[in-house]
């Protein structure tokens, strides 16, 4: 497991064990507790590329047909915040919504990947929020409002290795206020984390520290200005953010 930091000034990586944090280099200082250090998000993406409707049961709640290839969106990375950063609601909007995913971090320059050497590219995996303004998505009819508000792309804590999580039976959930409202497993993904960054990389290169954010499961559902969110998702850790 490893996390982005800040100490002061200073930015950087570190390993995680036992409360300590080790850094991987760019800190002046040596080890440090966890406690002493800004949680940041894990990677610094130039873009995020998000997947709709790849839970069976998230597309039948919303009433929507179940897609025969995947339906991709992106997200700005203006949209980006961290653990224990604030989520805005925006005044134009009257229903903001958590969808908690399991996010692919990219660690290698790639293009035209196949899906058998798709565990080459990833650097790791980390929970993400993608906080959609659900009024304003079916209004529009096209997504890049709803889904680009500043605060709207939640991703961290940390970032879990490959070797680290069974992606394909990976538990996720999501708690607003300690209730649960979303349980589910990647195992319930129609389109696979191979196969979307075959996907995805047939059509467009993915730079080191992109995001695929997989989609979200059933059970999505409205928040509130005082609620606290909470993305856990197994081998990971939770993501927590409060929405003013």
């Amino acid at each position: 497991m490893i996390g982005r930091f800040r100490s002061g000034d200073e930015i950087f990586y570190g390993e995680i064990e036992n409360g300590r944090v080790y850094p991987k280099g760019g800190a002046s200082a040596g080890i440090f507790n966890l406690s002493e250090l800004r949680v940041l998000p894990p990677a610094a993406p130039s873009k995020i590329v998000c997947v709709g409707l790849n839970y069976r049961d998230h597309a039948e709640e919303l009433n929507m047909k179940v897609p025969e290839t995947p339906v991709l969106f992106l997200k700005p990375p203006s949209a980006i915040i961290g653990h224990e950063d604030k989520i805005i609601y925006p005044a134009s909007s009257s229903r903001v919504e958590h969808e908690a995913e399991l996010a692919v971090v990219i660690g290698k320059r790639c293009k035209n990947i196949s899906a058998s050497k798709a565990v080459d590219v990833i650097a790791g995996y980390t929970c993400f929020n993608d906080v959609t303004a659900r009024d304003l998505q079916q209004k529009d009819g096209q997504w890049t409002r709803a889904k680009s508000f500043d605060t709207f792309a939640a991703f961290g804590p940390y970032l879990a290795f490959p070797n680290e999580l069974d992606i394909t039976d990976t538990k996720i959930a999501c708690r607003v206020n300690g209730e649960t409202r979303q349980a589910s497993s990647t195992s319930n993904l129609l389109f696979d984390i191979p196969y979307l960054i075959e996907f995805i990389t047939e059509i467009m290169t993915l730079e080191v520290g992109d995001i695929i954010a997989t989609g979200t499961p059933p059970g999505v559902g409205e928040l509130q200005r005082g609620d606290i969110v909470e993305v856990e998702i197994q081998g990971i850790g939770t993501l927590r953010n409060e929405v003013v």
